[in-house]
């Protein structure tokens, strides 16, 4: 991760995801550090850790950043051994009252579901001054819809380090990804996917069997950094009477499945065998306090795809999860060619069932 192999002062290394120039500028402001002694310590000129301070402060317009640097004043000024001038009133913002323990490995998990929504065409993430979440929300047609949730320290860390922008501010502020959120993206996929690969391998020399699902997914799935899914450029497809292929709840619905799906993986992405979920049997235990959403995630998905069943449901598992191309999944099930459409249209309509029946238990993502 760029700029973020700064070690935690207290040796708990919560701070490794921070940019240098983000913690020079809190030690310099908060912890009355000198510029000339940081860059020594940085093994840089002095007139570069300057820069550093006045850019930092030139973004402190951006509530997310501002919120950032004011929550991790505190934590570097005492490892300087400066004395705190100021505590923080849990009255005026929420995000004051969190624990600094945003470790590097939970920031990427969550990143990865995050900026690929945020790569999606017209998707802008939402956060209020005082929301302890965000949103990312993309609009349709027939109107916006929630793609995904994430925790506002995470959204946080990601505006530390220019992976968002502030488009517009106010009671609610709206970001969209950089290019340096597209590159780390992009980098996190390529992490996630050797990951995978190099866990299939391993495996394969025991039991076969257990992981065969798992190794096709992996092998299969996209390194998908795209303005569109598959499943929305599908939606754009016409039929005979010149009628949207996919309607927009249609789209929803597998966008839903797919967040579901997404939550469901921040336990283990890496040693989950997905035929489990076809046949109801999960074997991943999730970790930490995001043991609940997880598990919540999990159920969802689970009992979504036993509605459907095994054909439906793998269809939509290959499509919506795995966004995985029609032609690939059509050849990989043994379908004849331009069937797969159909069928995924079928699932989708029951999948939408599936969610109109639970109510507003289905929407409760995050």
């Amino acid at each position: 991760m760029p700029n973020s192999q700064v070690q935690d002062t207290h040796g708990n290394g919560t701070l490794t995801w921070v940019p240098r120039a983000a913690l020079n500028y809190v030690a310099h402001t908060e912890g009355g550090a000198s510029i000339r002694s940081l860059a020594r310590q940085a093994g840089c000129h002095a007139s570069t850790v300057s820069r550093q301070v006045r850019a930092f402060e030139s973004r402190r317009d951006d509530i997310l950043v501002d919120d950032a640097l004011r929550r991790l004043g505190p934590h570097v000024a005492a490892a300087h051994g400066a004395k705190v001038s100021h505590s923080a009133d849990p009255n005026q913002n929420p995000c004051d009252t969190f624990d600094l323990t945003l470790t590097e490995k939970r920031l990427k998990r969550h990143a990865v579901r995050v900026l690929r929504r945020l790569c999606e065409s017209g998707a802008v993430l939402a956060v209020g001054a005082d929301m302890d979440k965000a949103v990312v929300v993309r609009e349709y047609q027939s109107g916006a819809n929630r793609t995904a949730v994430v925790d506002r320290d995470i959204a946080e860390a990601m505006a530390l380090n220019a992976w968002i922008r502030c488009d517009s501010s106010g009671r609610v502020s709206r970001y969209r990804v950089t290019s340096a959120g597209r590159s780390m993206l992009a980098q996190l996929l390529a992490e996630q996917e050797n990951a995978a690969l190099g866990l299939v391998e391993a495996s394969e020399e025991s039991l076969h069997s257990e992981v065969d699902v798992t190794r096709r997914y992996a092998k299969k799935r996209q390194k998908f950094i795209s303005s569109e899914s598959p499943l929305i450029l599908l939606s754009r497809r016409r039929d005979k009477d010149g009628e949207r292929f996919l309607s927009d709840s249609l789209v929803r619905a597998g966008e839903r499945l797919r967040e579901d799906f997404e939550m469901a993986q921040l336990g283990d992405p890496k040693g989950q065998n997905w035929d489990a979920f076809l046949t109801g049997e999960p074997n991943v235990v999730p970790l930490g306090k995001e043991a609940e959403n997880v598990t919540a995630a999990r159920t969802r998905v689970t009992g979504a795809l036993r509605d459907l069943g095994p054909g439906l449901g793998d269809v939509v598992l290959r499509c919506c999860c795995f966004l995985e191309g029609l032609e690939s999944a059509e050849k990989d099930m043994g379908w004849s060619a331009r069937s797969g459409k159909i069928v995924l249209r079928i699932a989708l309509q029951r999948l939408k069932r599936h969610y109109d029946q639970m109510g507003e238990a289905a929407g409760m993502m995050g």
